[in-house]
């Protein structure tokens, strides 16, 4: 039985990478993926393009179940699988689709009459159901259980005489969330949804340019960022482009739309050392951790220092911004670490008995009890999905023997299931849904002393900066910016 390790977080559909023009592009794309880990760890695939003894483009592809290190364990792939000077790579988290199926692993690849095309997607499409079931009734087949599948048959079936004009047809069919790079035998092509749910960023090395999901993907490979894709943008690099004024644009829409960033990028996705929707993602977590502290302060009740700690790794950022605040505001207190976090665990282990998921957290968390007995402790958080491992990592804490204990999460509590790229799970799983949004009963089930959250103001107010209008908060609201189908569930798709 697999089981996550962590499995109370919120799940991010996947994160994408694409380079033209450098023979050395599949090592290129392995080290970006290497740095998107953390946006999907079930499977990898890279797909290159080269040429045969002809002159003809052909596309190579390796994908596989794993981490990325496992994906391309075996360095002769590079020599002798993904050889060209393109390609484009995706890591996977399943959102839609089954998450054991190989054939759900990208990037997706076809040869239709315009030549071979590969896309790798991060997002969801939130009419991805209706768009098969036309397709099918016209006589697609479909090869997957992907909702990503649905833009390859759109872009494949269209009956225009101009490559990127297809795909720009397709993309105008799509409602829901998409950041995409498609590879064709003589362009890299990236395109974001009009509402800019997920991140894209432009990047160059050298003379080549990249595409990725985030910025921390450039910087593996001392490429330089450029700029970010806007929101409903398409660009095309082929061989005529040498410098970025070269690239050429397109709008999937001459509609503009308000862009509605998914704003757990901010909260827990994307990395800290990551740049999405025009900041550092780094100074905005800091700025989440100061607005918990501003609102909800702790104090210890016999003056001493109150010790402020992460659950590491995604809150460490929260953590610093929450002490600091403290500090500012005359409360004494102290930064430490109080939560080990082991990094070798993999992805999966065995539990023969259901009894046993009970002790997981303690596979990957340990306590320093030095540092945390006899105290007042804060634990930061970025979010709780069903509680679960929250409660045992506040039962782990409570071994300590700490003065008290003390939750506070830098998002709203999750009411809402997700339909643009996050897996949640149901709205009856979550659970501050199951308490009806009640804090004071989310707090005694997790035996903390006190639980805060931000509320949805407080968290736009703390990301601010970026413009708190262009952020998606369904999840916590329950406003979904585009029509959904609120009966859709994954499993629908899955075989």
């Amino acid at each position: 039985m697999k089981l996550n390790y962590y499995p109370d977080k919120p799940k991010c559909h996947c994160g994408i990478f694409g380079i033209f023009g450098t023979n050395e592009a599949a090592a290129l794309t392995y080290y970006g993926l290497h740095s998107l880990q953390h946006r999907g760890q079930e499977a990898s695939g890279i797909v290159t393009r080269d040429f045969n003894n002809s002159g003809k483009s052909i596309f190579k592809i390796h994908k596989a179940e794993g981490l990325v290190s496992e994906v391309y364990a075996d360095s002769n792939i590079f020599k002798t699988i993904l050889t060209g000077n393109a390609a484009i790579g995706h890591n996977r988290y399943s959102t839609t689709g089954s998450s054991d199926s190989i054939n759900n692993i990208q990037p997706f690849v076809v040869n239709y009459r315009f030549g071979n095309l590969a896309v790798s997607h991060n997002g969801n499409l939130t009419n991805a159901k209706r768009l098969r079931d036309e397709l099918v009734d016209e006589g697609a087949i479909f090869q997957t259980t992907s909702d990503t599948e649905v833009i390859l048959h759109l872009i494949a079936r269209s009956r225009l005489d101009n490559q990127i004009e297809q795909i720009k047809e397709a993309l105008s069919k799509l409602e829901g969330a998409y950041s995409l790079v498609i590879l064709t035998d003589d362009k890299l092509i990236a395109a974001r949804d009009p509402l800019g749910f997920r991140p894209l960023s432009l990047g160059k090395l050298n003379e080549n340019f990249v595409v990725a999901s985030e910025t921390c993907a450039f910087d593996i490979n001392t490429a330089k960022f450029v700029r970010e894709i806007n929101p409903g943008e398409i660009i095309v690099i082929d061989n005529s482009v040498k410098d970025i004024t070269d690239i050429q644009s397109y709008n999937i829409s001459e509609k503009l739309s308000q862009s509605k960033h998914c704003i757990f990028e901010y909260i827990y996705f994307s990395r800290p050392d990551s740049f999405i929707f025009g900041h550092n993602v780094d100074k905005m977590r800091r700025r989440l951790g100061k607005m918990l502290a501003k609102k909800y302060p702790v104090h210890d009740p016999d003056g001493k220092k109150v010790i402020v700690i992460s659950v590491p790794d995604s809150s460490n950022t929260t953590a610093i911004g929450y002490e600091t605040q403290l500090e500012k505001m005359g409360i004494s207190a102290k930064l430490e670490i109080g939560l080990i976090r082991s990094h070798y665990v993999g992805r999966t282990f065995i539990q023969p008995e259901q009894e046993k998921r009970k002790n997981s957290v303690r596979i990957k968390f340990n306590i320093v009890k030095g540092v945390l007995e006899g105290k007042t402790v804060v634990l930061v958080d970025d979010s709780i999905v069903r509680g679960t491992t929250s409660k045992q990592l506040i039962n782990l804490i409570r071994e300590a023997n700490p003065k008290s204990i003390h939750l506070r999460i830098s998002s709203s509590p999750i009411m809402h299931p997700c339909y643009y790229g996050m897996d949640f799970p149901s709205k009856e799983e979550l659970i501050a849904c199951q308490m009806n949004g009640d804090v004071k009963s989310i707090e005694k089930y997790l035996g903390v002393d006190s639980l805060e959250y931000l509320t949805i103001d407080e968290m736009l107010e703390s990301v601010s900066e970026a413009n708190p209008n262009n952020f998606c908060t369904a999840c916590f609201s329950g406003n979904y910016p585009t029509e959904v189908d609120l009966s859709f569930k994954k499993e629908i798709y899955e075989i």
